[in-house]
């Protein structure tokens, strides 16, 4: 059994109870508890996997109530350090249509942003661990999240553990120019890079040749530029999610890695309509983690992921509660949606 830990921040999720209503016709709200590496931690649980999930919250019962959400679905809370005043906030409008999602931060001040190198053993940690995964949001959330993450990752390399990154660029978060100095000396720490073409250029600087806004992604683009991230970083294996955004209820989904020799580009998913595309991403490096963990192919691996982010969209809320079965059932081409009886 893989054992893979992951650290960021848990977050309050407040959503128009309303489907697609928006913020300003709301009065009530659904309660959600989600966030980047809490929702890998669960994909990764769902799979059968030991998922360790690191963060800190408050010692209050909003606090408990996020714990609570994770332990339902089996992560291991034990490492998530229960100090400070609050716990983040973001609230969700899902779109429709021509009209865009949006989301709306309120996390300053955050148990996580505020939290110091005394509030973690590290090396207690990543002991038997197997995988360690961190994305971009993290250390955009203070300077001392940005601390906490390259000592994570220096601790996961005395430890010989696998190190993923998600590169999840956020604009609201912090600017391009910080993006990249903080990134860019993160990345020595990595060994599988995960991203989108504007992560890799607003993090990293790299830029392929595709057009996403127009539907073109053309995985030839990609090539040139894997290759050469692969070559500055050390990576030994970078991949790109590939979403054609034709609307936020159209998108067209599917992926490409490349593992230092091959590239291979993986199925072509239409999703439509979309439920929640909150939490594609994450459900996607939590399905790479597990099959790159369990079958150490990238092709198999790849297309498990791929799926299990495309039924993830099709779920409210941050979580992707899909099991094993249910991704490979649609990596082999079962999507007719029939009834399982």
């Amino acid at each position: 059994m893989t054992k893979a830990v992951t650290f960021g921040e848990i977050m309050l999720r407040l959503t128009p109870s309303e489907p697609n209503s928006r913020f300003i016709q709301a009065d009530k709200y659904d309660v959600i508890f989600g966030g980047g590496e809490a929702n890998v931690a669960v994909s990764v649980a769902n799979y059968g996997d030991e998922s360790v999930f690191v963060s800190k919250v408050p010692a209050h019962e909003i606090g408990q109530s996020a714990v609570n959400a994770l332990r339902r679905y089996g992560v291991n809370t034990q490492y998530i350090a229960r100090v400070g005043n609050r716990l983040g906030i973001y609230y969700a409008e899902n779109g429709a249509s021509m009209r865009p999602s949006k989301v709306i931060y309120d996390r300053a001040g955050s148990s996580i942003a505020e939290a110091d190198p005394q509030d973690f053993d590290w090396d207690a940690i990543m002991d038997g661990a197997d995988w360690f995964h961190w994305s971009g949001i993290t250390p955009a959330i203070s300077d001392k999240a940005a601390e906490l993450t390259k000592l994570a990752c220096q601790a996961a390399k005395r430890h010989n553990v696998t190190v993923s990154c998600d590169l999840n660029f956020r604009k609201k978060l912090w600017t391009e120019t910080k993006a990249q100095s903080v990134m860019t000396p993160l990345m020595e720490y990595v060994d599988v890079c995960i991203g989108n073409e504007e992560d890799a250029e607003k993090c990293l600087g790299f830029k392929p040749e595709a057009d996403v806004e127009s539907g073109s992604t053309d995985a030839a683009g990609y090539h040139a530029i894997f290759k050469h991230m692969a070559e500055t970083f050390g990576f030994k294996i970078v991949v790109s999610m590939l979403r054609e955004s034709r609307s936020a209820s159209d998108n067209g989904w599917k992926a490409l890695i490349y593992d230092g020799a091959e590239f291979y580009e993986s199925k072509h998913y239409e999703i439509s309509p979309i439920v929640d595309r909150v939490g594609g991403g994450d459900s996607f490096s939590g399905g790479l983690i597990h099959g790159l963990t369990k079958w150490n192919d990238p092709k198999k691996a790849l297309e498990f992921a791929v799926a299990a982010s495309a039924l993830k969209h099709t779920i409210p809320g941050d979580f992707n509660l899909v099991s094993e079965d249910e991704a490979l059932a649609l990596a082999n081409g079962s999507a007719n949606g029939r009834v399982q009886r």
